[in-house]
């Protein structure tokens, strides 16, 4: 890696940023603010999400640079409001992350990937005087995100079933209540145990180190794949879905699937 190229071609980018912000810049990239940019870096991030799901390494290559132009961007109007700059945000994360790794930079040796990240979560637990180990999960994260990573917070402080068995019946468990609430017709426990059973899903996802908000974007392609199909073929007869049986769907569903 020519790592003083890499460093020059960062400085232009910086460098183009500022030129953007300046008295004789883009119109649009002055009025930015912290704020505003936010959805199109949210936007950024589902973008290389997509790309790395699809295994589009031309895209994921864009897409990142993309990412590195909302950092400029971000640390450009932090400086200009003398509030930080980037140089004070590499300080931060260099130092965080030989402060974090004592199993790489210090004499806390660990061969397991487990307990370096439960090395790190419980020193960010003490460097930020949290109250609570949950604490520090954005509440704006994606459910199934939030879910797993709420999960895996308890495991690393030691709270977490001791083997795969347990969990599954765990779910089990869970999916009986669901069916006990249906067959009384509680419709709000209904949906206690609807969400019992998702969270559940999502810590037997956990425990095989399967990230669940990656299977389910999966399971979603595959839906619309599918569904797609059928359109396609019935199209293809001349008929709508309105116009043909659930059997006639359910076949070519299943070749769809065998495909």
């Amino acid at each position: 890696m020519k790592k003083q190229k890499i460093a020059e071609k960062f400085i232009k980018l910086l460098e183009i940023v500022e030129t953007l912000r300046g008295p004789d810049g883009c119109p649009w990239d002055k009025e930015q603010t912290h704020a505003s940019l936010l959805p199109y870096f949210l936007e950024e991030a589902y973008e290389v999400v997509e790309s790395v799901d699809e295994e589009n390494w031309d895209t994921v290559q864009e897409e990142l640079g993309d990412i590195m132009l909302h950092v400029a961007l971000q640390t450009q109007i932090a400086s200009e409001d003398s509030k930080f700059t980037i140089a004070d945000s590499l300080d931060t994360v260099n130092e965080k992350l030989v402060r974090r790794h004592p199993h790489v930079f210090g004499d806390k040796k660990t061969n397991e990937a487990f307990e370096a990240k439960q090395n790190w979560e419980e020193t960010k637990h003490i460097e930020k005087n949290r109250k609570s180990r949950l604490d520090g999960v954005p509440p704006a994260l994606p459910a199934l995100i939030r879910a797993q990573r709420l999960q895996q917070k308890a495991a690393y402080a030691g709270f977490d079933w001791d083997n795969v068995d347990d969990v599954w019946a765990k779910l089990h468990e869970e999916i009986d209540e669901l069916k006990s609430a249906h067959e009384a017709g509680d419709t709000e426990n209904i949906k206690e145990e609807i969400g019992d059973v998702i969270f559940s899903m999502v810590n037997l996802s956990r425990y095989y180190n399967v990230p669940a908000e990656d299977m389910l974007r999966a399971t979603n392609r595959k839906f619309i794949y599918r569904f797609q199909k059928i359109e396609e073929e019935l199209e293809a007869k001349g008929k709508t879905l309105e116009e043909s049986t659930l059997e006639e769907m359910d076949e070519i569903w299943e070749r769809a699937k065998n495909k």
